[in-house]
């Protein structure tokens, strides 16, 4: 029998031991009367002379260190990430739980009543007066000096990873605060949250190849959705002049520290402005987030000082002059020249060749957070032509530490253009671009109900919290990243052999 299979067995033959003394091996309802870092941030500043023993408390949580020393004992329980130290002796809880407590394991889960003092190294605890047993761990914890460090354990297993690492969970509440304050923000402003399809009989509103599923009473294919964008605009048309939507896509590409084929995104589209009114509501809503995210404006990520509050704006055209790098620095004229955007790019048309050329030189300079404006039309079929300059569009990207974080532009609100644009990405398509949109006829349907002038943005979620948080990479902001199978795992079995006759 191997040591995994020895534990199992102890643990299991632990959960008879723990009955016969008359406790559920798990357990039901519990009323605890606070919460560990509830009573960390009221109690953890006072002297022991300030502790009051009349004041009784009930507390829940996991054990996460265990130390007997004879008739009495420490332990460490873990409630939402904090930490409280309890003590537990025979003569205060009693013959039977202290029984109980001497079979407890780490990662068991236990219901504590008693008071609150200061041992003599003066650390905020709780004088056990009664234990009370509610969830049984049968399987190891990892080891405690060193946490759960295996990164692939890490993301598949993310339930022993926010146990183990409790800097984990401060990554996720962060990211709910994120989201918080932008529903806050929008809803503020008059935004209204909505839902759309995510399951779509064509796909569109980015450029990406999507996942494909089959609807089987219909008998028709189905595309997990890349972008809720045609839809939002549709509403627009429908009189809902502001709607936002934080919504999961699923785009069918590689992974990277930067994607992961299923993300989330907040878009949102206002009638009656445009892509300069939506640069300053971004720089607005982003000041605001980092804010109330992090405490500053000003964030470190990676070494760098990121500041959220002074957002820096060029066009296309100025980001590839400010930030081109060895000889031949380019001028207005160059980057206006199609002979030497050709020269410098093997992409088709001048416009993809100035995109291609950004993406190369350009894009991985932009750490401070950096608004990039006026792209070219081949590279945006969903967006307003510039009136003064009809090669280029009315768009923006949101850069921040090399990422892009945002796009947004004046939408497109011109049915016939739309359909020539629907119609130039269709060749695109056939020269073998397999991220080029489709033709979608009932969106041109429907801006020929009349659109109204209007802005519309999507901010990454994920990589936004990346920013604000530190992360690495996206999989340590998505609770359960996408990860190959790992093949079979044999708890099944191990259980099954000791099961009881």
């Amino acid at each position: 029998m191997s040591l995994e299979d020895e534990l199992l067995k102890q643990r299991l033959n632990r959960i008879r031991e723990i009955e016969a003394l008359g406790y559920r091996p798990y357990g039901r309802r519990y009323e605890f009367t606070s919460t560990i870092p509830e009573i960390l941030a009221e109690h953890g500043a006072q002297t022991a002379e300030e502790l009051s023993p009349e004041v009784r408390l009930r507390v829940a949580g996991r054990l996460m260190t265990l130390r007997h020393m004879g008739k009495a004992g420490f332990a460490h329980l873990q409630q939402n990430g904090e930490r409280l130290q309890i003590y537990v002796k025979k003569d205060a809880v009693g013959e039977r739980d202290f029984q109980l407590f001497k079979m407890l394991d780490m990662g068991d889960i236990v219901g504590v009543e008693g008071y609150l003092f200061r041992t003599r190294t003066g650390e905020l605890s709780i004088h056990a007066e009664k234990l009370e047993f509610l969830s049984k761990t049968l399987l190891s914890m990892p080891e405690k000096w060193h946490g759960l460090e295996d990164v692939e354990i890490r993301y598949r297993q993310r339930y022993l990873d926010l146990i183990a690492n409790p800097e984990v969970r401060k990554v996720f509440v962060t990211r709910a605060r994120i989201i918080a304050v932008l529903r806050r923000e929008l809803e503020a402003r008059g935004f209204i949250e909505v839902e759309t399809p995510m399951m779509q009989p064509l796909y569109g509103g980015a450029t990406a190849r999507p996942f494909v599923t089959h609807h089987n009473t219909l008998d028709i294919d189905l595309y997990l959705r890349i972008a809720p964008e045609l839809y939002l605009k549709r509403l627009i048309v429908g009189g809902l002049e502001r709607v936002y939507e934080i919504n999961r896509n699923f785009r069918n590409e590689g992974l990277s520290k930067q994607h992961n084929p299923e993300f989330t995104m907040l878009e949102f589209y206002q009638a009656y402005t445009d892509y300069r009114g939506l640069m300053d509501l971004s720089a607005e809503l982003l000041a605001r987030v980092a804010m109330e995210a992090t405490g500053s404006g000003v964030v470190e990520y990676l070494g760098h000082k990121l500041d959220f509050t002074r957002i820096e704006r060029f066009s296309m055209r100025e980001a590839v002059m400010r930030f081109w790098e060895g000889e031949g620095c380019p001028t207005v004229e160059d980057v206006s020249d199609p002979a030497w955007l050709r020269l410098h790019s093997d992409k088709a048309t001048t416009g993809e060749a100035l995109a291609d050329i950004f993406e190369r030189h350009v894009e991985a300079k932009l750490i401070q957070p950096t608004i990039i404006f006026d792209y070219p039309v081949e590279t945006s079929p969903l967006s307003k032509n510039k009136p003064e300059e009809p090669a280029f569009v009315e768009r923006f990207e949101i850069y921040a530490a090399g990422m892009e974080i945002g796009n947004a532009y004046t939408e497109l609100n011109d049915p016939q253009e739309q359909r020539r644009r629907f119609e130039m990405q269709f060749a695109m398509r056939e020269r073998g671009d397999e991220e080029a949109h489709q033709m979608d006829e009932d969106y041109v349907r429907a801006l020929a109900y009349a659109m109204p002038p209007t802005g519309g943005e999507g901010i990454g979620i994920d990589r936004l919290t990346m920013i604000l948080t530190g992360a690495r990479s996206i999989r340590d902001v998505i609770l359960f990243p996408l990860l190959r199978p790992e093949g079979p795992i044999g708890l099944a079995d191990q259980l099954r052999q000791f099961d009881q006759p």
